[in-house]
């Protein structure tokens, strides 16, 4: 897919827990076929790196096989996870499997170098073939999950292509500017006490922000909270400030921060209360004396840090 956008959905890993996504149509070739001349001039081939990739691949889930590798009598190989998935039934003769260890291929893999799975995307590191899934785990040109805070998304893509998902799969509203004025009413607030708003994406500086706004207790006590993500790496987020206010009645409270990083889940932010915290007595205060409806009004601005 061209580099402008892409999308990953969630797949089972063969080798761990940490999700993993759809196997790349075409394997990463570090280095192509070489020719080796001899006296006689015979010409004889030497295996690529991407032919020998292939034989690593797990025959079942499709990726890269770690020890143990396992092999049926008649050679047909599949990652360990894979093999109690099969009732350690051989896949392609049915054979059973046993315990057979397939050590040449355990070996291969020690002699080969790879290209990170996400060079297409911007990363050129190449690693020993053990070695690559670690860095894959926290490559910073790796996808990102859907920030999306109003339910579970298994989505994940570069930021072109969520900002796009946002809009037209979930709704989100998409503002222009670094500066927000945004209005939330809320009927019967005292039945609320755990709910998830994502309001909306603010383009600013070129850049895509989140601002999210949820309700929880800590404890005994009912809180608000809004707070900002910014839709990028920890690092780049750390060169931008944001402020919230809310207030009412001659009240106010105000708040300062640098936004998460969207590679941080919401509920993690959330739980961390890195935001602008607002306990519910208070917000009905703000909202009017008489209680019986939350409505608060959450201004703010973004801004880069100099």
């Amino acid at each position: 897919m061209l580099r402008g956008g892409y999308v990953c959905k969630e797949v089972p890993n063969s080798q761990s827990s940490t999700k993993n996504f759809e196997p790349l149509t075409e394997f990463e070739e570090v280095q192509s076929m070489e020719t080796d001349s001899t006296p006689c001039g015979d010409h004889r081939r030497v295996p690529s790196t991407n032919s020998m990739q292939e034989l690593l691949m797990c025959a079942v889930c499709a990726f890269s096989m770690y020890p143990p590798i396992h092999q049926c009598p008649n050679g047909h190989t599949l990652c360990s996870n894979c093999k109690q998935r099969v009732q350690n039934h051989c896949p392609t003769c049915r054979h059973d499997l046993g315990n057979i260890r397939c050590l040449a291929l355990e070996r291969l893999a020690l002699s080969l170098n790879l290209q990170c799975r996400y060079r297409e995307f911007g990363c050129q590191e190449i690693f020993p073939y053990f070695d690559r899934p670690e860095h894959e785990k926290s490559c910073r040109f790796r996808p990102y999950d859907c920030p999306y805070a109003g339910e579970e998304c298994l989505i994940s893509g570069d930021i072109p292509t969520l900002v796009a998902h946002l809009k037209h799969d979930h709704k989100v509203d998409m503002h222009n500017g670094c500066t927000f004025n945004h209005r939330y009413v809320k009927p019967n607030p005292q039945d609320v006490e755990n709910a998830t708003w994502m309001l909306t994406v603010f383009n600013c500086f070129g850049r895509q922000f989140c601002l999210h706004f949820e309700a929880f207790q800590i404890g005994n006590s009912p809180i608000y909270m809004t707070f900002l993500r910014f839709m990028g790496t920890e690092d780049e987020a750390k060169d931008f400030r944001y402020s919230l206010e809310v207030g009412g009645n001659g009240r106010k409270l105000t708040w300062q921060g640098i936004p998460r990083s969207i590679r941080d889940s919401h509920r993690r932010v959330r739980d961390s209360q890195d935001g602008l915290l607002i306990q519910r007595n208070l917000a009905l205060f703000f909202s009017g004396r008489d209680q019986k409806e939350l409505r608060l009004r959450v201004t703010g601005r973004i801004w880069r840090d100099e």
